[in-house]
């Protein structure tokens, strides 16, 4: 099926990670690789001056940690990558960089302020090079 899967996950909704992470594991071919990313969201300058300069790298550990759980958890072998800055960008600068052939990722039900701002979920398969599974959760 496919060599190189890049699995974003929200940390914020774990749990939605995870079903996508093991749809991710019976996507994959034997010697694939799993990707298994979060993207830390920058935090604007003008707020950023009023909060401790560790949140955003307290946020980068607890995210690995808690993507590491979630390998032990399921038992499914993957490489962590915890990128910053803007979610659709993210994944898919990851997406290019390793080559993937397919990105997963989990998505809610569009509402109606997704028609003026839009989703990662929209950005990631208007822009993506490779295939892209969205996993739509409630």
């Amino acid at each position: 099926m496919y060599k190189k899967i890049v699995v974003a996950v929200e940390i914020g909704a774990l749990g939605d990670g995870e079903t996508t992470f093991r749809k991710a594991a019976t996507l994959l071919d034997t010697g694939g690789e799993i990707v298994l990313l979060n993207v830390v969201e920058d935090i604007p300058t003008y707020v950023a001056i009023d909060l401790p300069v560790e949140l955003v790298e307290n946020a980068a550990k607890d995210a690995r940690e808690r993507l590491e759980g979630l390998i032990l958890k399921t038992g499914i072998p993957a490489n962590i990558e915890i990128s910053h800055g803007r979610a659709a960008s993210g994944i898919l600068a990851a997406a290019e960089a390793h080559g993937a052939d397919l990105i997963i990722l989990a998505s809610h039900v569009p509402d109606f302020s997704n028609y003026f701002i839009g989703a990662t979920a929209d950005r990631v398969v208007r822009h993506a090079k490779c295939s892209v599974l969205v996993d739509r959760r409630r």
